[in-house]
């Protein structure tokens, strides 16, 4: 049992690093007027992985607290956004929905939540924020989309000892 929280708890770790590397890479169009954040992509691991759902909200959060500067709103919520999408990701696939729910999450949850406060902070109107986001996270959604469906095909929860993948 010890083996397995390690697993899980050295693949988190991971999961959160890659996040924010993947952010330091990509922040000169993450932060822009189309935030086209390629590191929510990683959302959709959460599909083969559901104990991700905290470590990615933990990783926008510190993401958002190193490169954002916002703000404490911001990187709270941000967070919060974080553990919504792969909360609802997790919960579509438990109830059977296939990989298109990974697309749909990634893609409007942080795409309609994140200008609410955005909108506040940078004195915007709420669909101005929104109408950019979408389009960034759509992207995001895709890719998000592809990454899952590619690694359920190869079978990667099988190289784990915890549950994962192919359900």
């Amino acid at each position: 049992m010890q083996h397995i929280n390690n697993q899980k708890l050295v693949l988190s770790a991971l999961c959160i690093a890659l996040y924010i590397v993947v952010m330091m890479c990509t922040q000169t169009f993450a932060f822009g007027q189309y935030q086209i954040r390629i590191a929510t992509a990683l959302y959709g691991l959460s599909a083969l992985f559901p104990f991700l759902v905290l470590p990615f909200g933990l990783a926008n959060m510190l993401s958002n607290t190193i490169m954002g500067g916002l703000g404490v709103l911001d990187m709270v919520c941000g967070g919060l956004v974080g553990i919504a999408t792969t909360a609802l990701i997790v919960f579509a696939k438990r109830h059977g929905c296939g990989n298109w729910i990974v697309w749909l999450a990634v893609t409007f949850v942080p795409g309609l939540c994140v200008p609410i406060w955005l909108s506040v902070i940078l004195n915007l109107p709420y669909w101005v924020l929104a109408s950019s986001l979408l389009v960034g996270q759509c992207i995001s959604g895709i890719a998000s989309f592809m990454l899952v469906s590619a690694l359920e095909r190869v079978g990667v929860g099988r190289f784990f000892a915890f549950e994962g993948g192919n359900k």
